[in-house]
């Protein structure tokens, strides 16, 4: 009876951990307000003051932080006036530190003004980028 018990205590801990690792990964990549983040210190980001920024943090060592650089290239491509600049959280971990990138790949998108309009961490869909874009462009 009392291995019973443990394999129940087993199958349960193994079906907690799979929901949980499930809701984790359906979070990565979705695009969420940065509004709350608005008074952040941006100068010296590079970020543009005549349209939106996707700024986004990679690393030598991020395997994912190849794939966010695809798809922002492939969202430049169609929107060219959309400003793109990345930063090397190893080379310029005090920029992380303002904008609170606690894990990589971290993407921000700014508007003109240099305010956060969206962050992601994992890799965003270029839909998703463009849907954000859409009305900082107009």
């Amino acid at each position: 009876m009392n291995m019973g018990i443990t394999i129940a205590v087993v199958i349960a801990v193994l079906g907690l951990g799979l929901v949980v690792g499930r809701l984790i990964a359906l979070r990565a990549g979705m695009l969420r307000s940065a509004e709350a983040a608005a008074n952040v210190d941006t100068s010296g980001l590079g970020l543009s003051s005549t349209g939106p920024t996707l700024l986004h943090f990679s690393a030598p060592w991020c395997g994912p932080c190849g794939q966010v650089r695809k798809v922002i290239d492939a969202v430049s491509a169609e929107l060219p006036q959309v400003a793109h600049v990345e930063i090397d959280m190893d080379a310029d971990p005090e920029a992380a530190r303002r904008l609170s990138v606690l894990s990589l790949p971290t993407t921000i998108i700014f508007d003109a003004d240099g305010k956060p309009r969206y962050r992601t961490t994992g890799v965003p869909s270029a839909a998703d980028l463009k849907s954000a874009l859409a009305p900082l462009l107009s």
